[in-house]
């Protein structure tokens, strides 16, 4: 049934061809031959595709034929043409068994071979009738009769994979919306009520031990809101037009900066900090992104880094670009991570555990992309690593 269903799909494609009632037209004429034909060859099937039929053989598109009984059954294995313009006087195809079954004095047949090698069936022209013509000649010219055939098929099997593709990424689409959905308000909503949960049974416990589990239960459903909004933006920026980034004239980066610095320092206290910040106004960026650009920043930094040693953060500007370096001491970057650094789910650990999916330098590398900006490491036993953010001050 499939079968039959390809053979249909296929009468309907060489019908779809305005040029094959022509080309057949000019078989019959170049070859003097009354029938002239496209049909498709199989293993097992020979079925017209396309026929131009003057001498009533009986053969309509759909018509099959039984393959064994044709030669282009062998033209099919050896992929070369056959002609002959009287079988009852050629040596070869008087004694063969397709001019007797089917009374052919002439006949003429060109494999129509599809670009990616495909044996696609045959161009063919038969007659009753010995004909009278130049044998080289007919081949040369049915051949690019043959190769026109193939080329249409071919833009047609092209034209059904970019619909596929079309379709396939209209419903990628769809599932990306309910994915970013689902992450928006499925996942934040209810999470959003344990911490407001939490923060309520802190406050009215009396037990210390008590208040300890409400204090952990908001901090790790803290944790788990900041890796649900590492998610969402990795939907944003991989499936979706990129992180969203709306950049507006901001006066006081720097206080927005230091703010971040801030929460960092109140929930890591034992880390050293240092930061230097010579910004002036009037810098067109995204307050809220370049805001979450250093928290990952920094937070990667105090991850990887040593308490020995602080984390220096430097904000300033140079030329017509704000510049934005975070460093930090401890272990160096391998050289072959380096590259590997802002691809999601990459770490600069190497590979050891941690606490994060792997997110946070491709969500940075994302909101430096949405200004405009670039985002560069640099890791050395003596200068430590260091991530440098460089965006553009103006629109």
């Amino acid at each position: 049934m499939a079968e039959n269903d390809t053979f249909t799909q296929d009468i309907a494609a060489v019908a779809r061809i305005d040029a094959v009632p022509i080309i057949l037209d000019m078989v019959k004429h170049v070859t003097g031959m009354r029938f002239a034909a496209v049909a498709r060859v199989t293993e097992s099937h020979w079925v017209a595709l396309a026929v131009d039929d003057a001498i009533d053989f009986g053969l309509k598109p759909g018509g099959q034929l039984v393959l064994e009984s044709t030669i282009c059954h062998e033209i099919r294995q050896s992929r070369r043409p056959v002609v002959f313009t009287h079988a009852s006087e050629h040596p070869i195809y008087s004694k063969h068994h397709t001019p007797k079954t089917y009374r052919l004095e002439s006949y003429v047949s060109i494999p129509i071979v599809k670009g990616n090698g495909e044996f696609f069936g045959t161009l063919c022209a038969i007659d009753t009738l010995p004909a009278h013509f130049d044998e080289c000649a007919v081949v040369k010219t049915l051949g690019l009769f043959a190769q026109l055939i193939a080329m249409h098929l071919d833009l047609r099997d092209d034209l059904q994979r970019s619909e596929t593709a079309l379709a396939d990424a209209t419903e990628a689409g769809r599932l990306r919306e309910q994915f970013i959905a689902v992450l928006g308000h499925d996942l934040r909503t209810p999470l959003s009520a344990i911490r407001m949960s939490a923060d309520l049974l802190e406050s009215r416990l009396e037990d210390k031990r008590e208040r300890g589990l409400a204090s952990a239960i908001r901090k790790s459903s803290q944790r788990m809101g900041a890796l649900i909004e590492d998610v969402l933006d990795f939907a944003r920026g991989r499936l979706g037009g990129g992180i969203p980034v709306r950049r507006t004239r901001v006066d006081d980066l720097g206080a927005v900066l230091s703010s971040v610095i801030a929460e960092i320092q109140a929930a890591e206290p034992g880390v050293q900090i240092e930061q230097d910040f010579t910004i002036p106004s009037g810098i067109y960026c995204d307050p809220t992104r370049i805001g979450q650009l250093l928290s990952n920043l920094v937070g990667n930094a105090v991850t990887h880094g040593t308490r020995e040693s602080p984390v220096r953060i430097v904000a300033t500007t140079e030329g017509d670009e704000c510049v934005l370096s975070v460093t930090n001491h401890g272990a160096c970057i391998p050289d072959a991570l380096i590259p590997l650094l802002f691809q999601p789910f990459k770490r600069s650990d190497g590979g050891q555990r941690g606490e994060g999916l792997g997110l946070g330098l491709y969500i940075a590398s994302q909101i430096l992309e949405g200004h405009g900006g670039t985002l560069s490491v640099s890791s050395s036993p003596d200068q430590g690593t260091c991530f440098v953010a460089r965006f553009p001050m103006r629109l």
